[in-house]
């Protein structure tokens, strides 16, 4: 119900006074005594202002009906009609007390016409009254549930957003903030691939493209954050999509928990399962507990058979009474201590079995009543004999270990000393005899002018050579750089990578039309300076070989396969036959001839080589005319 309020300021105030009124706000007695008041008020200004016997002499009193209906609800106004009817027949007219209409079936009519009409008007009052109190109380409870549902928004216990479709934020709330370490507004000025780790971007971008394809309306899983401080934060999201009333795609929905602790204490969980099983299978391990007030031990998980026992429960008796007669004060001692809580229990001493003394290791914590009094032990022992045995062995070894390790780090010294004469080698005293045959038949080109034109042509092939050789020599110490050093991971920008060099590439070369695209967020942890010269090779290659092509293209972009992010670089250039595929990664080799394309055969090798000191694959896909990918992981 929608009521339009009179203009003017002070109006207004009093027409929401009006609309707000709340009769049963106010005592009942107040109500009737205002009702009679009004009333008897109303039939006196009727009466002053004009004669009750020149007619409407209901109007009046219907007005003050209506108005102790607005002031006290439905009973009192029906109160004012009853006492104005009164009025009206009685004593509005001289005589008073007398009644006013002569003809009985007149007034009969008159008063039952006018009663049933303020019935309808005093009624309507009330409901609109009623509506107005239901009104305000479904205004109130909207206005308490947006107010909760915004707490539980903002003060919720895990994170919270909305998106636009495009990724940038609408809103998020501080526990998502918390999680990744940034401020509100530092948030609103970033999207979720800035902080979303590189390897988790990929599925996470698939799901969120299938559903605003429509193939679902939600998706789960488990991702991780790179926090603002450098660590990697994991979290379980649900993302849900919001359409608009005509089914379009509105706007998403991000609910954060950080599951960080679980994933700890389940990858803690899962190590010490796998610690414990491995450690009864491959260490003979014996798992034990005691009663501490009967001294009986039972072994747990069948493991008695490591203790050559014939039972699994047995007595305090019948291990003193296998331990080694020297070891057996030490055994009785340590473990009444253990029992006190002076010391922890861990000991090794001899046992016999079969005639053969064994030596054990025995490890034991305690439970304690409120007392503190030791109720029940918890042991582990494990056969450590042929460590024992091994010990002296050891001590042998160790005296001769440094002399070795000495021996070892001359003979690496002595490797890559040689190694770097080899480099310096290549470098220099190859190079001099190259300058030299070149520098001569440079010279007897210049000397000898009118040479025919055979010999030009040897002189030529002469100068040719000796700078392909040159050149070979250098794509040697490319291939061997790529294989020393160490090897730092941390987060690369493929894209941006990709990009720039597209860009150098097209300036060098402003004669030629290429039409290239770099899918962006292409995200990886590998070496900065490896992964540049990597897809400096893989976008050298593609643009070489797309030189012959009208319309030549090359696209950078990333696709999973069995679980793993594959980076790719396309083009459609030459290509090549896949049957001759096996030379493509090795040195020097070439699937196309040297008046085609010029180039060493040296790129693919060191790409595959940067590629696999990142743990990672290189793989090629191509056809004969119709281009080429190349494809690798970065493990």
């Amino acid at each position: 119900m929608t009521t339009s309020a009179p203009t003017g300021t002070l109006a207004l105030r009093y027409w929401q006074k009006l609309v707000d009124w709340q009769p049963e706000r106010r005592s009942a007695w107040n109500r009737y005594t205002v009702a009679l008041l009004v009333t008897l008020l109303a039939a006196w200004l009727r009466m002053e202002l004009a004669p009750a016997e020149s007619g409407g002499r209901f109007i009046t009193l219907s007005l003050a009906a209506a108005i102790s209906a607005l002031y006290g609800g439905f009973r009192v106004g029906m109160f004012s009609t009853v006492i104005g009817m009164l009025l009206i027949n009685f004593f509005l007219v001289k005589p008073y007390l007398s009644f006013a209409i002569d003809n009985p079936v007149e007034a009969f009519w008159l008063n039952l016409w006018h009663f049933i009409t303020q019935i309808v008007v005093v009624g309507a009052i009330a409901l609109m009254q009623r509506r107005n109190r239901d009104l305000r109380a479904a205004t109130a409870q909207l206005e308490e549930s947006k107010r909760k549902l915004e707490d539980t928004f903002e003060q919720g216990a895990t994170g919270m957003a909305h998106s636009h479709i495009d990724g940038r934020w609408i809103r998020v709330n501080q526990t998502y903030c918390d999680i990744v370490g940034y401020t509100k507004e530092e948030m609103l000025n970033m999207h979720f691939r800035d902080f979303t780790h590189p390897q988790d971007l990929a599925i996470d971008m698939e799901q969120l493209q299938r559903t605003l394809d429509g193939e679902i309306t939600h998706y789960s899983f488990e991702k991780r954050y790179i926090h603002k401080l450098g660590h990697v934060v994991w979290v379980y999201l649900t993302l849900s999509l919001v359409h608009t009333e005509a089914g379009e795609p509105d706007y998403l929905i991000a609910v954060v928990q950080d599951i960080t602790t679980r994933k700890a204490t389940e990858e803690a969980l899962r190590t010490s399962e796998q610690l414990l099983r491995q450690a009864h299978k491959m260490a003979g391990l014996a798992s034990w507990q005691a009663d501490v007030g009967t001294r009986r031990f039972t072994t747990l998980a069948q493991s008695h058979g490591v203790l050559h026992l014939p039972s699994p429960e047995f007595t305090d008796e019948e291990l003193l009474a296998r331990t080694h007669p020297e070891d057996r004060p030490l055994v009785l001692q340590r473990w009444y201590e253990a029992v006190k809580g002076a010391f922890k229990y861990d000991i090794e001493y001899r046992m016999n079995f079969d005639g053969e003394d064994r030596w054990f290791s025995v490890q034991a914590e305690f439970e304690r009543n409120a007392q503190g009094r030791a109720v029940r032990a918890l042991g582990v022992t494990q056969d450590v004999t042929e460590r024992k045995r091994s010990e002296m062995e050891i001590q042998r070894l160790n005296a001769s270990l440094e002399q070795r390790i000495r021996l070892r780090t001359q003979a690496l010294e002595a490797a890559y000393e040689e190694l770097e004469s080899y480099s310096y080698a290549v470098a220099h005293d190859l190079r001099s005899p190259l300058r030299i045959i070149n520098g001569f038949a440079q010279a007897l080109r210049e000397d000898n002018p009118a040479m025919d034109a055979e010999s030009q042509a040897h002189l030529e092939r002469i100068m040719g050579a000796s700078k392909k050789m040159g050149e070979l020599i250098d794509g040697l110490l490319t291939l061997s750089q790529f294989a020393r050093g160490e090897l730092r991971r941390e987060p690369v920008d493929i894209s941006a990578i990709a990009t720039r060099l597209l860009e150098e590439f097209a300036a060098t070369d402003p004669q030629r039309q290429v039409q290239w695209r770099v899918d962006p967020g292409l995200q990886a942890m590998g070496d900065p300076p490896l992964i540049d010269a990597l897809m400096q090779n893989l976008l050298n290659n593609a643009w070489k070989y797309t030189e012959q092509t009208p319309l030549a293209s090359v696209r950078v972009y990333a696709q999973r396969r069995d679980g793993k992010t594959w980076f790719c670089v396309s083009d459609n250039g030459a290509g090549f036959d896949m049957a001759r595929a096996a030379k493509l990664f090795q040195p020097f080799q070439r699937l196309h001839m040297p008046n085609e394309f010029s180039g060493l055969g040296i790129g693919l090798a060191t790409a595959r080589r940067i590629v696999q000191r990142h743990g990672g694959e290189l793989q090629a896909e191509a056809a004969p005319g119709e281009g080429a990918t190349f494809r690798f992981t970065l493990a």
